[in-house]
């Protein structure tokens, strides 16, 4: 995905200036974690687009907090779609915002528990707030 979001930013946006990422699929090591703030920082980034989907970005982005000095902004699965890796809900889902649902439908071994839990906890909220018991 690395070498497709590379190219796609090249043809797409050429001007623009990146700096591309993917670390590897275990914990890394405080001083790799600081090396990579400081190649971050070095680099002079305003935006950092983290996509190591949810919760790890948000727990990443978190940790970073006060130590990268750019905007991040934790895009997920929004990559593989913007690059073409993966396709969109049909525009009847999209316009009924039930893309949820059709990414649901195409990974549910991977998406059900995670949607049974945050979809579960915003109807709470949202039935807790319209009752006015949320302040």
């Amino acid at each position: 995905m690395l070498e497709k979001s590379e190219e796609y930013i090249n043809v797409t946006y050429p001007t623009l200036r990146c700096g591309y990422y993917s670390p590897p699929f275990r914990p890394l090591t405080v001083k790799e974690e600081e090396a990579h703030v400081e190649r971050i920082n070095a680099f002079g980034a305003h935006l950092v687009f983290v996509a190591l989907g949810c919760p790890k970005q948000e727990k990443w982005m978190a940790r970073m907090k006060g130590r990268v000095r750019a905007c991040m902004v934790g895009i997920g699965g929004a990559l593989p779609v913007m690059i073409g890796m993966q396709g969109r809900a049909p525009v009847w889902m999209q316009k009924a915002s039930l893309e949820w649902l059709y990414r649901l439908m195409q990974e549910p071994k991977r998406l059900f528990k995670r949607y049974a839990y945050t979809n579960t906890k915003f109807i709470y909220l949202l039935l807790k707030q319209k009752f006015g018991l949320l302040k």
